[in-house]
């Protein structure tokens, strides 16, 4: 048995899983999320900000800590959108690597759709024609699949931050800019008649607890979730009529996700047309 550790350098939140793997089977020991915001100006500058170096670094530094207190024996910290889109990208990885102690792998866009179909697929049965739908801060990565492994995989710089930061200035969002937003999420996505789907990360889960009602945040009720694409749309209009101090106390929301959930759910529903995901896995 080896006690292992992955970190993923999201370009709006840093996780850490803790876990033991044994002859290609896996025991969670420990999970952690903060959102750090990584991302946080890079489609504009192409430069990861002081702020948010800071902010993530503090989150490694929690997650460097309890990594020790477990006794975890192997780590890799891996990083997407926010970092391949950053000019100093692998001077920031080096430093991570300096300061925490996690060796680091930068994943192409379409490595991060491989694995992401990977994670959903393991130690489950993926239906004929499912699509898997990765809405990140940076970027969406989309999958169809079945049992006979991946057919098409794509990574589009269509992510919640990135969205939000080029369409959505106003408190609450114009309906004008929602409509922008929606037409460029158009333009990107691929033409694909998937016959399942199945959401992952935060944006998805966010929405399922609210169309769950959730005072609280629960996975376990979470997971596995059907979410309409109706649902979707009734949580948007919800959401994007808010002004962002009342989006930040919804019950079922993580106030750190607030001003960017309106963007996340805009590129769910493009998706989404039409058809339900599952999720989220």
């Amino acid at each position: 048995m080896t006690r292992v550790a992955a970190v993923d350098l999201g370009t709006n939140t840093t996780r850490l899983l803790v876990a033991d793997v044994e002859e290609g089977h896996l025991r969670e020991v420990a999970r952690r999320l903060q959102i750090t915001r990584l991302g946080e100006g890079v489609d504009s500058t192409r430069r990861l900000s002081p702020r948010a170096m800071a902010r993530t670094g503090r989150a490694l530094a929690e997650f460097r800590r309890l990594a020790d207190e477990l006794g975890v024996e192997r780590a890799l910290a891996v990083a997407t959108s926010a970092v391949r889109d950053a000019e100093h990208g692998s001077a920031f990885l080096t430093q991570v690597e300096q300061d925490y102690g996690f060796p680091t792998l930068l994943l192409s866009g379409n490595e991060e759709a491989y694995l992401t179909f990977q994670g959903v697929a393991f130690g489950r049965a993926i239906e004929p024609s499912t699509l898997v739908v990765d809405i990140g801060g940076g970027s969406t990565e989309l999958i169809l699949g079945g049992p006979q492994g991946i057919s098409f995989h794509r990574s589009i710089d269509l992510g919640s931050v990135r969205m939000t930061e080029r369409y959505l200035a106003s408190d609450p969002p114009s309906p004008q800019e929602i409509a922008r937003l929606a037409e460029e999420a158009r333009s990107l996505l691929p033409p694909l008649r998937p016959r399942a789907a199945i959401g992952v990360a935060g944006t998805v889960t966010s929405l399922a607890a609210l169309d769950l009602g959730l005072v609280e945040y629960d996975p376990e009720r979470v997971h596995g979730h059907i979410l309409t694409a109706a649902s979707v749309d009734a949580q948007l209009k919800r959401l994007a009529a808010m002004p962002l101090a009342l989006r930040r106390r919804v019950p079922g929301l993580q106030p750190q996700r607030a001003d960017v959930i309106v963007a996340g759910a805009v590129i769910l529903r493009e998706i989404l047309r039409p058809g339900p995901v599952a999720g989220p896995a």
